[in-house]
């Protein structure tokens, strides 16, 4: 098997990711967001949540 090449772009190459989130029961763009809203916005816990009946030692590492 060929080893990975790594493939470098310039800045100007790179398409920016849009990220959106939803808020209120609607989407909207972080982009659109004012100061304050995009402090808090990072600011967020993110968590995964364990299938009910399972507990985090009997997973099996993939």
């Amino acid at each position: 098997m060929k080893q990975a090449e790594s493939i470098l772009l310039r800045d100007e190459e790179r398409t920016r990711c849009e990220v959106w989130t939803r808020v209120m029961g609607y989407h909207r763009p972080v982009s659109a967001f004012n100061a304050g809203k995009r402090s808090e916005h990072h600011e967020r816990c993110y968590f995964v949540e364990e299938p009910r009946g399972h507990r985090v030692s009997e997973r099996v590492a993939a």
